[in-house]
């Protein structure tokens, strides 16, 4: 190969990864100008229905100060459940991002692996037997416990010489299994309003959000997003396989620990906010290969901003579909993502 051929083929793929950054881009802004437009609806739609010039009035001109009852219920009950629909939308999506590439199945995400499980179980023991002498605050840290603990036996309950893409997600699967029926035997032997509790938050729901959520949920979020554009370049070259990972220098089984406990984290500390809402880490990160394709540093923004859309867009039907009932949105997920899940496995038996 002469050195006008590897000139040639430097400007090709020089060519391709801007018209791919540029692609990125242009979905990104239709992403944020979506993810607005639901944000104004979300504020704008309730018992008290405001009009969307009004509500951006509330936002941009009198802001936070004002003393009109819009302003209350903006600022003080919608907006907070707004935020944190969100950015647990996004921490799932970027859980299951990283789980689908470190394990390399598109099945992969926090609800097969076990950590949503893990969360889920610690949640009904803190309100079996904890939810009389500790406040309903330490919930939340009890499920993100749980999850990080499973997602931690489920790795070394998978090691033998090193931790395989496949091992982990049979026992991370196994281990889902014997989670959900433990969880199950809790609520049967509980008292009804304990179960009835324990219910609406294992569907998954933001009803009920203060800010005090947003300023406890926002560090854990900020924190974990900063470690993982850190590790981008880890994970674009996971994807090309064990042999290859190892060939350029990584240290294989150290970097898939911790891009793991990343996901287990996002995860765990989403799911402790807004309960046991499924399916956005499995079908978020599908949608965002499909807008960016597969490389990390364009895809996991995308991501964010797909798994966002999807839990506002849950949250806004739950509120509005059935009113006055407030439908938690993790059965709009699960309605929306169990088909998708169904069209998933149709694809990968057509495969083998």
């Amino acid at each position: 190969m002469n050195r006008l051929d590897t000139g040639q083929i430097k400007s090709t793929l020089t060519e391709r990864n801007r018209r791919r950054k540029v692609t990125a881009a242009v979905t990104w802004i239709g992403l944020l100008s979506l993810l607005f437009i639901l944000s104004v609806a979300s504020l704008s739609v309730g018992s008290l229905v405001i009009a969307p010039f009004k509500t951006l009035e509330v936002l941009f001109v009198s802001g936070w100060g004002g003393d009109s009852a819009e302003n209350t219920v903006i600022w003080k009950f919608r907006m907070p459940r707004l935020l944190l629909a969100g950015l647990a939308g996004a921490a799932l999506a970027l859980s299951g991002t990283i789980l689908q590439s470190v394990v390399r199945n598109p099945l992969a995400s926090p609800d097969v692996v076990g950590v949503t499980s893990g969360a889920s179980m610690m949640a009904v023991v803190f309100l079996a037997f904890f939810n009389e002498s500790l406040n309903i605050v330490w919930m939340p840290l009890f499920s993100f416990a749980g999850a990080v603990a499973v997602t931690f036996f489920i790795y070394v309950a998978s090691w033998k010489r090193g931790v395989s893409p496949l091992r982990l997600i049979l026992v991370g699967l196994g281990v889902a299994a014997l989670l959900e029926a433990c969880k199950t035997l809790f609520l049967i032997f509980s008292p009804i309003f304990l179960t009835s509790q324990a219910q609406v938050w294992l569907t998954g729901s933001v009803y009920g959000t203060s800010w005090h959520n947003i300023y406890s949920f926002l560090p854990w979020f900020v924190s974990l997003t900063i470690v993982l554009i850190f590790m981008v370049r880890q994970l674009n070259i996971g994807v090309l396989g064990d042999e290859l990972t190892i060939s350029l220098g990584s240290r294989l089984q150290r970097q898939r620990m911790l891009l793991i406990g990343v996901a287990a984290a996002l995860a765990g500390s989403a799911i402790s906010f807004v309960g046991g809402i499924g399916f956005i880490g499995l079908m978020a990160p599908h949608l965002a290969r499909r807008l960016v394709g597969s490389s990390h540093a364009l895809l996991l923004p995308c991501a964010a901003l797909v798994g966002a859309i999807l839990l506002i867009s849950a949250d806004l039907i739950g509120r509005t579909m059935f009113s006055p009932r407030d439908i938690p949105a993790g059965v709009f997920t699960a309605v929306i993502g169990a088909p998708f899940l169904i069209y998933l496995l149709m694809n990968v038996k057509k495969q083998v």
